[in-house]
């Protein structure tokens, strides 16, 4: 860190001790249905009870993930995604055949935990992958820890899971941290030229985690947030918001929408006539290509930040990308991504550990310890909070010879940190990222 960062953070801190972070409320939510029971383990250690089992040659996946409701298009690329890394490399892994059972959350925290249920219970699910929404995992993230049960999240992207409020047997494998990517864009964008910034942003936790990440390294590299704007989820029309980001005048501004959002502000962005005047700088979940498909050449020329960018160069993601195209007609978003390669990177510890599972400390070691030099998202690794080390893509929206519109890194950020360039401790003394604490310099007094 520079050394005013450095400063700036020690005055923050001050009669702030280690472990008094606040936590965010969302994840209280979540926990209640399973810290307790976990008081006396250290945070994210192994847990030794075994996981569902069955028969001894099968080994049952419990995959979770809304397949109707708002949130059906990525739930179901999700799925995709995950089949097509077994239907391209087949099921059968030392010697254990993988066998998926697939819920449906249907988008709803209370359905997610229902389901859950079911697949501890009936089904017996050696370990759970999914779901989409933040709210679900956190919902179910300590039933599924209570019970031994290892539970890997390859979209949820809740920062405190794998920060403040880590729970056992609980792994973000091939997947993000809400703040992770717009780190890196934060310092980006100064590095730009761009001194004063909008931000608008969706007004829920991934919203305010992803913003969070954007202004503190922004405001830590010397740049001044005007105007903070948050627009309530599901916001049908923009049309305010354009106008009071066009009153601002700034050098550029920061959007992070999600779901049918995306298209309506993108229209409307364009409609307005801010597209090639002020410069637009999104989130991964504004361009993602599951609603790349439904726009046009508004979008052409945009851009945003991610983990995974369809239009990488790569042996590993085009091949990919070709076999996800053929298999379902249409490019593939992040969320298929990211289980393609959470499911490449379970096989190789179902492989590392001789196909037992039933050891879930050594399964867990053994998913620990994959590193994948390249993968459909880039070369990538767990850090020891069980968050991955990846790469951060920054990406324009181009059109592509077919008609499709898709993603091209323009630059590529190497091996992020979900703590970028701040001491994880030092990071971990401040709250989780919210409306109240942006990382923007006002920091709240430290609780008593």
């Amino acid at each position: 860190m520079t050394g005013r960062t450095t400063s700036r953070r020690r005055r923050g801190k001050k009669g702030n001790t280690p472990g008094r972070a606040r936590v965010s409320p969302i994840l209280v939510f979540g926990a209640l249905f399973g810290v307790v029971a976990f008081a006396c383990s250290p945070p994210g250690g192994d847990v030794a009870q075994p996981g569902g089992g069955g028969e001894d040659d099968v080994i049952k996946a419990g995959l979770i993930a809304p397949l109707t409701g708002v949130a059906a298009a990525p739930g179901n690329d999700m799925v995709d995604g995950w089949n097509l890394y077994f239907k391209l490399n087949g099921t059968q892994f030392a010697g254990k055949k993988i066998e998926t059972v697939t819920e449906d959350t249907a988008g709803d925290p209370a359905t997610a935990l229902n389901k859950t249920e079911q697949l501890l219970g009936r089904t017996g699910s050696d370990f759970i992958v999914g779901p989409a929404l933040a709210s679900s995992g956190l919902a179910i993230a300590g039933q599924i820890s209570r019970q031994g049960v290892p539970f890997f999240l390859p979209v949820v992207s809740a920062d405190d899971l794998t920060q403040r409020g880590r729970l056992p047997g609980v792994v973000r494998i091939a997947g993000w941290s809400s703040s992770q990517t717009t780190h890196a864009f934060g310092q980006w964008a100064y590095d730009q030229g761009y001194r004063r910034v909008v931000t608008l942003c969706t007004d829920y936790a991934f919203g305010h985690e992803s913003c969070g990440g954007f202004v503190n390294t922004f405001t830590d590299a010397g740049g001044k947030v005007v105007k903070q704007l948050w627009q309530p989820l599901g916001t049908q029309d923009f049309g305010t918001y354009v106008a009071q980001i066009r009153e601002a005048d700034p050098d550029a501004v920061f959007v992070l929408t999600v779901g049918a959002e995306s298209p309506r502000f993108v229209k409307a962005w364009s409609d307005f006539g801010l597209k090639n005047k002020i410069p637009l700088l999104g989130g991964e979940t504004t361009l993602d290509q599951s609603l790349l498909r439904g726009m046009g050449g508004e979008a052409t020329g945009l851009t945003s930040i991610g983990h995974f960018v369809e239009g990488r160069d790569s042996p590993a993601t085009q091949r990919f990308v070709e076999a996800y195209q053929k298999e379902y007609g249409k490019l593939p978003s992040y969320y298929a991504a990211a289980m393609y390669t959470a499911a490449q990177w379970i096989t190789q510890a179902i492989k590392e550990v001789g196909g037992d599972v039933s050891n879930t400390d050594a399964f867990l070691k053994a998913i620990r310890g994959v590193q994948l030099e390249d993968s459909a998202l880039g070369p990538i690794r767990l850090d020891e909070y069980d968050n991955p080390v990846q790469n951060v893509y920054l990406r324009k929206v181009e059109k592509r010879d077919d008609g499709k519109l898709w993603n091209v890194p323009e630059q590529t950020f190497p091996q992020v940190s979900q703590f970028w360039k701040y001491e994880p401790q030092e990071f971990l003394d401040h709250p989780v990222y919210g409306r109240e604490y942006q990382g923007n310099g006002v920091w709240p007094e430290p609780r008593k």
